[in-house]
């Protein structure tokens, strides 16, 4: 190993519930089992990553100061329940929607794997130790080109991915999770699996 193992987490679907757009800092409610599944990966020395899309900055749907207020709320609700984030990773951007700066065809989009790039590098990760979770395909795919484990969540839009897009779909996932609990549990154990002592 070159560095540290991490779990790169979606925001919305995967964390919390999928609202369409987070808009407002009440839209913002934490999913059942997400802080235990977190405390679970803290209590392993398992880096916690989010990654999310966030191109409603794009379309104009909120300010991007908003994005970053919901994470404070985000980190807030966490460490109420005890877990913690070792870093929050956006993109604004969108291909076609919006205006510059944030209409662009940026690196960072998912399954782009630009977000887990810089996080390697800002926090020494060793990308092909490291599990990408979320609720869509996108979030799969993207820690695979990595050379990561990615794993799917049948929260958020999750099962009507697995149940009706899975075909159309360019990647497997490694693991499919009714949770996120689930999926913490199922890293645990591959880590293990695959030797690592933390």
């Amino acid at each position: 190993m070159s560095g540290d193992v991490a779990v790169f987490l979606d925001r919305d679907g995967t964390i919390s519930e999928e609202v369409g757009y987070v808009n407002h800092l009440d839209r913002l409610w934490l999913l059942p089992g997400v802080a235990e599944a977190i405390q679970l990966l803290n209590d392993q020395r398992i880096r916690t990553v989010v990654a999310t899309n966030q191109s409603g900055v794009a379309r104009g749907y909120f300010p991007e100061t908003l994005v970053r207020q919901v994470h404070e709320r985000l980190e807030q609700l966490l460490k109420e329940q005890g877990a913690r984030l070792d870093g929050i990773y956006y993109c604004p951007h969108h291909p076609r929607d919006g205006h510059p700066p944030y209409r662009q065809e940026c690196a960072c989009r998912k399954p782009k794997p630009g977000m887990l790039e810089q996080a390697a590098r800002d926090l020494g990760l060793d990308l092909e130790w490291c599990y990408t979770v979320g609720d869509r395909f996108a979030d799969v795919e993207c820690g695979k080109r990595v050379g990561g484990t990615g794993i799917l969540v049948l929260t958020g839009y999750g099962k009507g991915e697995w149940l009706y897009g899975a075909g159309q779909a360019s990647t497997r996932p490694d693991f499919v999770a009714t949770d996120l609990l689930e999926a913490a549990n199922w890293i645990c154990r591959d880590l293990r699996r695959r030797g690592w002592r933390g």
